[in-house]
Protein backbone atom coordinates (compact mmCIF):
# COMPACT_ATOMS: atom_id res chain seq x y z
CA UNK A 1 0.00 0.00 0.00
CA UNK A 2 1.46 3.35 -1.05
CA UNK A 3 1.79 6.23 1.38
CA UNK A 4 -0.64 9.15 0.84
CA UNK A 5 0.83 12.27 -0.72
CA UNK A 6 -0.59 15.68 0.07
CA UNK A 7 -0.10 19.08 -1.55
CA UNK A 8 -1.24 22.53 -0.41
CA UNK A 9 -4.86 23.46 -1.16
CA UNK A 10 -4.72 25.63 -4.26
CA UNK A 11 -7.51 27.58 -5.88
CA UNK A 12 -9.93 27.95 -2.96
CA UNK A 13 -11.38 31.46 -2.84
CA UNK A 14 -13.28 32.71 0.20
CA UNK A 15 -15.75 35.53 -0.41
CA UNK A 16 -17.05 38.02 2.14
CA UNK A 17 -20.46 37.00 3.49
CA UNK A 18 -22.40 39.55 1.45
CA UNK A 19 -20.61 38.54 -1.77
CA UNK A 20 -21.13 34.88 -0.93
CA UNK A 21 -24.86 35.44 -0.55
CA UNK A 22 -25.01 37.48 -3.76
CA UNK A 23 -23.23 34.75 -5.72
CA UNK A 24 -25.45 32.03 -4.25
CA UNK A 25 -28.61 33.98 -5.13
CA UNK A 26 -27.36 34.67 -8.65
CA UNK A 27 -26.51 30.99 -9.17
CA UNK A 28 -29.96 29.95 -7.97
CA UNK A 29 -31.55 32.47 -10.35
CA UNK A 30 -29.55 31.05 -13.25
CA UNK A 31 -30.44 27.45 -12.40
CA UNK A 32 -34.13 28.35 -12.05
CA UNK A 33 -34.07 29.12 -15.77
CA UNK A 34 -32.88 25.62 -16.63
CA UNK A 35 -35.57 23.49 -18.24
CA UNK A 36 -35.44 20.10 -19.87
CA UNK A 37 -36.50 20.38 -23.51
CA UNK A 38 -37.62 17.71 -25.97
CA UNK A 39 -37.50 19.68 -29.21
CA UNK A 40 -34.04 20.57 -30.44
CA UNK A 41 -32.64 22.59 -33.30
CA UNK A 42 -30.23 20.78 -35.60
CA UNK A 43 -27.92 23.82 -35.44
CA UNK A 44 -24.35 22.78 -34.63
CA UNK A 45 -22.96 23.71 -31.22
CA UNK A 46 -19.36 24.72 -30.45
CA UNK A 47 -17.73 21.41 -29.58
CA UNK A 48 -15.09 23.24 -27.55
CA UNK A 49 -17.82 24.37 -25.15
CA UNK A 50 -19.03 20.80 -24.76
CA UNK A 51 -15.47 19.61 -24.13
CA UNK A 52 -14.92 22.18 -21.40
CA UNK A 53 -18.22 21.18 -19.78
CA UNK A 54 -16.98 17.58 -19.83
CA UNK A 55 -13.77 18.73 -18.18
CA UNK A 56 -15.93 20.30 -15.47
CA UNK A 57 -17.81 17.01 -15.03
CA UNK A 58 -14.47 15.27 -14.57
CA UNK A 59 -13.80 17.38 -11.46
CA UNK A 60 -16.76 15.86 -9.59
CA UNK A 61 -16.13 14.25 -6.19
CA UNK A 62 -16.11 10.47 -6.40
CA UNK A 63 -15.41 7.33 -4.42
CA UNK A 64 -11.68 6.83 -3.66
CA UNK A 65 -10.83 9.18 -6.56
CA UNK A 66 -11.25 6.29 -9.00
CA UNK A 67 -13.41 8.45 -11.29
CA UNK A 68 -15.66 5.57 -12.40
CA UNK A 69 -17.17 7.21 -15.47
CA UNK A 70 -16.79 7.36 -19.21
CA UNK A 71 -18.46 9.81 -21.59
CA UNK A 72 -19.01 9.09 -25.30
CA UNK A 73 -19.70 12.19 -27.42
CA UNK A 74 -21.78 11.35 -30.50
CA UNK A 75 -22.13 13.75 -33.42
CA UNK A 76 -22.15 11.29 -36.34
CA UNK A 77 -25.63 11.27 -37.95
CA UNK A 78 -25.48 7.55 -38.70
CA UNK A 79 -24.65 6.65 -35.12
CA UNK A 80 -27.38 8.96 -33.81
CA UNK A 81 -29.89 7.29 -36.14
CA UNK A 82 -28.84 3.85 -34.87
CA UNK A 83 -29.20 5.00 -31.26
CA UNK A 84 -32.66 6.34 -32.02
CA UNK A 85 -33.83 3.09 -33.60
CA UNK A 86 -32.64 1.03 -30.66
CA UNK A 87 -33.97 3.46 -28.04
CA UNK A 88 -37.41 3.69 -29.65
CA UNK A 89 -37.66 -0.10 -29.78
CA UNK A 90 -37.13 -0.23 -26.00
CA UNK A 91 -39.47 2.71 -25.45
CA UNK A 92 -42.28 1.05 -27.38
CA UNK A 93 -41.92 -2.01 -25.18
CA UNK A 94 -42.02 0.24 -22.13
CA UNK A 95 -45.07 2.28 -23.10
CA UNK A 96 -47.04 -0.62 -24.59
CA UNK A 97 -46.14 -3.54 -22.30
CA UNK A 98 -43.78 -2.96 -19.38
CA UNK A 99 -44.85 0.30 -17.78
CA UNK A 100 -47.45 0.04 -14.98
CA UNK A 101 -50.45 2.37 -15.21
CA UNK A 102 -49.21 4.35 -12.21
CA UNK A 103 -45.98 5.19 -14.02
CA UNK A 104 -47.80 6.14 -17.22
CA UNK A 105 -50.11 8.38 -15.19
CA UNK A 106 -47.08 10.13 -13.69
CA UNK A 107 -45.61 10.70 -17.16
CA UNK A 108 -48.86 11.92 -18.73
CA UNK A 109 -48.47 15.61 -17.71
CA UNK A 110 -45.07 15.67 -19.43
CA UNK A 111 -46.47 14.54 -22.78
CA UNK A 112 -43.82 11.89 -23.41
CA UNK A 113 -44.21 8.87 -25.68
CA UNK A 114 -42.10 6.29 -27.49
CA UNK A 115 -41.09 8.63 -30.34
CA UNK A 116 -37.67 10.21 -29.74
CA UNK A 117 -36.81 12.35 -32.79
CA UNK A 118 -34.50 14.50 -30.66
CA UNK A 119 -31.98 11.64 -30.70
CA UNK A 120 -31.33 12.43 -34.36
CA UNK A 121 -32.15 16.14 -34.46
CA UNK A 122 -29.96 17.35 -31.60
CA UNK A 123 -26.36 17.96 -32.70
CA UNK A 124 -24.77 16.13 -29.76
CA UNK A 125 -25.57 13.02 -27.74
CA UNK A 126 -23.42 12.10 -24.75
CA UNK A 127 -23.55 8.51 -23.62
CA UNK A 128 -22.66 8.40 -19.93
CA UNK A 129 -21.32 5.10 -18.62
CA UNK A 130 -20.67 3.95 -15.06
CA UNK A 131 -17.61 1.75 -14.68
CA UNK A 132 -18.47 -1.06 -12.28
CA UNK A 133 -14.77 -1.84 -12.05
CA UNK A 134 -11.54 -0.59 -13.58
CA UNK A 135 -9.07 -2.58 -15.65
CA UNK A 136 -5.31 -2.27 -15.15
CA UNK A 137 -2.81 -2.47 -18.01
CA UNK A 138 -2.18 -6.15 -17.14
CA UNK A 139 -5.91 -6.93 -17.37
CA UNK A 140 -6.52 -7.26 -13.64
CA UNK A 141 -9.57 -5.62 -12.09
CA UNK A 142 -9.78 -2.60 -9.78
CA UNK A 143 -12.87 -2.45 -7.58
CA UNK A 144 -14.78 0.84 -7.81
CA UNK A 145 -16.69 2.32 -4.91
CA UNK A 146 -19.85 4.45 -4.78
CA UNK A 147 -20.18 4.18 -8.54
CA UNK A 148 -23.79 5.36 -8.95
CA UNK A 149 -23.29 8.23 -6.53
CA UNK A 150 -20.08 9.33 -8.26
CA UNK A 151 -21.47 9.18 -11.79
CA UNK A 152 -24.69 10.88 -10.67
CA UNK A 153 -22.73 13.81 -9.23
CA UNK A 154 -20.59 14.09 -12.38
CA UNK A 155 -23.72 14.05 -14.54
CA UNK A 156 -25.27 16.81 -12.44
CA UNK A 157 -22.14 18.91 -12.87
CA UNK A 158 -22.26 18.30 -16.63
CA UNK A 159 -25.93 19.29 -16.97
CA UNK A 160 -25.28 22.44 -14.91
CA UNK A 161 -22.17 23.34 -16.89
CA UNK A 162 -23.96 22.95 -20.23
CA UNK A 163 -26.81 25.15 -19.00
CA UNK A 164 -24.29 27.74 -17.79
CA UNK A 165 -22.69 27.68 -21.26
CA UNK A 166 -26.07 28.39 -22.89
CA UNK A 167 -27.04 24.93 -24.11
CA UNK A 168 -30.20 22.92 -23.45
CA UNK A 169 -30.23 19.30 -22.34
CA UNK A 170 -32.48 16.30 -21.94
CA UNK A 171 -31.67 13.31 -19.73
CA UNK A 172 -32.91 10.24 -21.60
CA UNK A 173 -33.05 6.84 -19.92
CA UNK A 174 -34.61 4.13 -22.08
CA UNK A 175 -34.72 0.88 -20.14
CA UNK A 176 -32.83 -1.32 -20.63
CA UNK A 177 -29.94 0.57 -22.24
CA UNK A 178 -27.58 -2.30 -23.04
CA UNK A 179 -27.76 -1.39 -26.74
CA UNK A 180 -25.53 1.61 -25.98
CA UNK A 181 -22.57 -0.65 -25.20
CA UNK A 182 -22.92 -2.29 -28.59
CA UNK A 183 -23.51 0.86 -30.63
CA UNK A 184 -20.95 3.01 -28.83
CA UNK A 185 -18.35 0.29 -28.45
CA UNK A 186 -18.04 0.25 -24.67
CA UNK A 187 -16.72 -2.75 -22.70
CA UNK A 188 -18.67 -5.01 -20.35
CA UNK A 189 -17.38 -3.30 -17.20
CA UNK A 190 -19.30 -0.16 -18.16
CA UNK A 191 -23.06 0.04 -17.74
CA UNK A 192 -25.05 2.81 -19.44
CA UNK A 193 -26.07 5.41 -16.87
CA UNK A 194 -28.02 7.74 -19.15
CA UNK A 195 -28.04 9.40 -22.55
CA UNK A 196 -27.68 13.18 -22.44
CA UNK A 197 -29.13 15.10 -25.40
CA UNK A 198 -27.42 18.46 -25.99
CA UNK A 199 -28.13 21.40 -28.28
CA UNK A 200 -30.17 24.54 -28.80
CA UNK A 201 -33.94 24.53 -28.26
CA UNK A 202 -35.89 24.50 -31.52
CA UNK A 203 -37.73 27.73 -32.37
CA UNK A 204 -41.12 27.71 -30.70
CA UNK A 205 -40.12 25.12 -28.10
CA UNK A 206 -42.66 24.69 -25.30
CA UNK A 207 -42.18 22.96 -21.95
CA UNK A 208 -44.63 21.45 -19.47
CA UNK A 209 -46.28 23.86 -17.04
CA UNK A 210 -44.77 22.52 -13.83
CA UNK A 211 -43.80 23.92 -10.45
CA UNK A 212 -40.90 23.23 -8.12
CA UNK A 213 -41.27 22.22 -4.52
CA UNK A 214 -40.97 25.06 -2.03
CA UNK A 215 -37.83 25.05 0.09
CA UNK A 216 -39.66 23.91 3.22
CA UNK A 217 -40.97 20.88 1.32
CA UNK A 218 -37.52 19.43 0.66
CA UNK A 219 -35.21 20.98 3.29
CA UNK A 220 -35.22 20.49 7.07
CA UNK A 221 -33.12 22.66 9.39
CA UNK A 222 -32.24 21.14 12.75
Amino acid sequence: MSEPRFVPLDGYVEHPADEMCRRAAAFHAELRRRRTVRTFSDRPVPLKAVVDCLRAAGTAPNGANLQPWHFVVVTDPGVKAEVRRAAEAEEREFYERRAPDEWLDALAPLGTDADKPFLETAPVLIGIFAQTYGVRADGSRVKHYYVSESVGIATGVLVTALHHAGLATLTHTPSPMGFLNRILGRPENERPFLLLVVGYPAPGTVVPDITRKALDEFVTFR
